[in-house]
C-alpha cells in the first residue's frame, strides 16, 4: 500500500525536489519581527475604528456569513451599502464587490472581453490577470512594461493582421514588485484613440495615492471606457475587491460573470469593515500624509546609502539576482528582527530575485533606519 501511494505522488515529489534544488521551494511561516513585508500600508488591519465597526455590526445582528451567492439569499444590505458608498467615493457610476482581488481580475477578464477581442497586457501585471487572459475568450498579447508605444504597436499589428474586435488594455497603476507607476495619461489617450477599454488594477495605489486615497485613476474614474479594480485587503485593511465601472458593465457582470454568480458572497462583516475603511480615508487624511512622509524619508536614506533609490513608492525592491543569495539575505534580516521576504521567480522574472521591502504605518522612521543599517551591514562587500 505504501509503495502504491508513493507511486501516485512521485511526480509531485519530483517537482518539489526540483523547486528545492533551484532555491524556489516555498513554505508558510508565522508572523515575526517588524513589519516590512505586509501590504497593510495605512495600518488599518488592526485599527481600533475597524474593530469597533465590526463589533457594532455583530451586536446589531449582522451575520458572519452571507449564506449563499449574491443572486440567491446572499445579497445583504451591507454589500449594497458598501457598493453605493464605493461608487460615490471613487467617482464611478457603479461598483461591484468581490471576495478578493485575484478572483475579481479573473472574473473581469473571463467575462467582459469577448471572442474576437484583443487583450493587451503589460508584461508585469499580476498573475491573476495572466490567468484570466488565458482562461478567457479573447486573444491576448504582451506589451513591454510601462511602454505606451509598445501597447500602440501591439494594437496596430493586430489590426493590420485582421483583428476587428474590441481592444482591452490591462495594467496596474502601481506595480507590486518593482514599485513603479504606469503611464496612465498616455494609456488613457491610446484607449481613446483606438476605441478601447482600459482596465486598471489599483491594488497597491488605493488608499495611498490620489485625493483621499482614491487612487491614481481618480482623475479618469468617470470615463465610460475605464474599469478599475480597488482591492480591499491592502491599504484598506480588510479583504475583497471593488470593481468600479458603468452601470451597463456592472449589470453584465452580475448576469454573466460565473465567479460572481456561483460564489458565496463575501462576509457581510467584511463589507462593513471595507466601508469603515473608506470613511477613515475621508476622515483621517493624516494617515495618507504620514505614509507619504515615511516613504520620502526612506528613499532619502536609501539614496544616501546606496547611491539611488530603486523606486518612488512604498514598495522598495532590492534586486539580488540569485535565488539562494536572496533567501540567505532575507533570513539574515529576519534573524535581526525585520520581517522582510525574498521574492523569487516565477513571481518576478528569472535573474531578478529580490527583497521586497514594504513601507507601512506599522513602522516608524527609527525602525526604517535600523533596518537599512542591517541591510547595509549584511551586504557589505557585495558587488551589485
Amino acid at each position: 500500500m505504501k509503495s502504491i501511494h508513493a507511486a501516485k505522488v512521485a511526480d509531485y515529489v519530483t517537482a518539489l525536489h526540483t523547486l528545492k534544488e533551484d532555491n524556489r521551494l516555498r513554505s508558510l511561516k508565522p508572523r515575526a519581527g517588524i513589519d516590512f513585508a505586509s501590504n497593510d500600508y495605512l495600518a488599518l488591519a488592526s485599527a481600533p475604528r475597524m474593530k469597533k465597526a465590526v463589533l457594532a455590526a455583530l451586536e446589531a445582528g449582522t451575520p458572519i456569513g452571507a449564506g449563499g451567492s449574491r443572486l440567491l439569499r446572499g445579497n445583504c444590505e451591507e454589500h449594497e451599502s458598501l457598493e453605493a458608498e464605493a461608487a460615490k467615493f471613487f467617482g464611478a457610476e457603479r461598483a461591484l464587490f468581490f471576495g478578493g482581488g485575484y478572483v475579481a481580475n479573473f472574473a473581469l477578464l473571463t467575462t467582459l472581453p469577448q471572442r474576437g477581442d484583443l487583450l493587451v497586457l503589460d508584461s508585469l501585471v499580476h498573475a491573476s490577470i495572466h490567468e484570466g487572459a488565458r482562461a478567457g475568450r479573447a486573444d491576448f498579447r504582451m506589451s513591454a512594461h510601462n511602454e505606451p508605444q509598445s501597447v500602440e504597436n501591439t494594437i496596430r499589428d493586430w489590426r493590420t493582421k485582421g483583428g476587428t474586435g474590441r481592444v482591452w488594455i490591462v495594467v496596474e497603476s502601481l506595480y507590486s514588485m518593482d514599485g513603479d507607476f504606469a503611464p496612465l495619461k498616455d494609456l488613457v489617450a491610446i484607449a481613446d484613440r483606438y476605441d478601447a477599454f482600459l482596465i486598471v488594477d489599483e491594488a497597491h495605489a488605493t488608499g495611498v495615492y490620489g485625493n483621499q486615497g482614491r487612487g491614481l485613476t481618480a482623475a479618469y474614474e468617470a470615463r465610460e471606457n475605464l474599469i478599475v479594480l480597488h482591492t480591499c485587503g491592502k491599504a484598506l485593511g480588510a479583504a475583497g475587491a471593488l470593481v468600479t465601472a458603468t452601470g451597463v458593465l456592472r449589470d453584465f457582470l452580475v448576469n454573466r460573470c460565473r465567479p460572481f454568480i456561483f460564489a458565496t458572497a463575501p462576509s457581510p462583516l467584511t463589507a462593513v469593515a471595507v466601508r469603515e475603511a473608506l470613511l477613515i480615508l475621508q476622515q483621517e487624511p493624516e494617515r495618507q500624509q504620514r505614509l507619504a512622509r515615511l516613504v520620502a524619508f526612506t528613499h532619502r536614506q536609501i539614496s544616501v546609502r546606496f547611491g539611488r533609490s530603486p523606486s518612488d513608492s512604498q514598495i522598495v525592491p532590492y534586486i539580488v539576482g540569485d535565488n539562494s543569495r536572496v533567501m540567505r539575505l532575507a533570513s539574515a534580516l529576519q534573524s535581526r528582527g525585520f520581517d522582510i521576504r525574498g521574492i523569487r521567480p516565477p513571481t518576478v522574472p528569472a535573474g531578478t530575485a529580490r527583497l521586497r521591502i514594504s513601507l507601512t504605518l506599522n513602522v516608524e522612521e527609527d525602525q526604517v533606519r535600523a533596518m537599512l543599517d542591517a541591510l547595509t551591514e549584511e551586504t557589505r562587500g557585495w558587488s551589485r
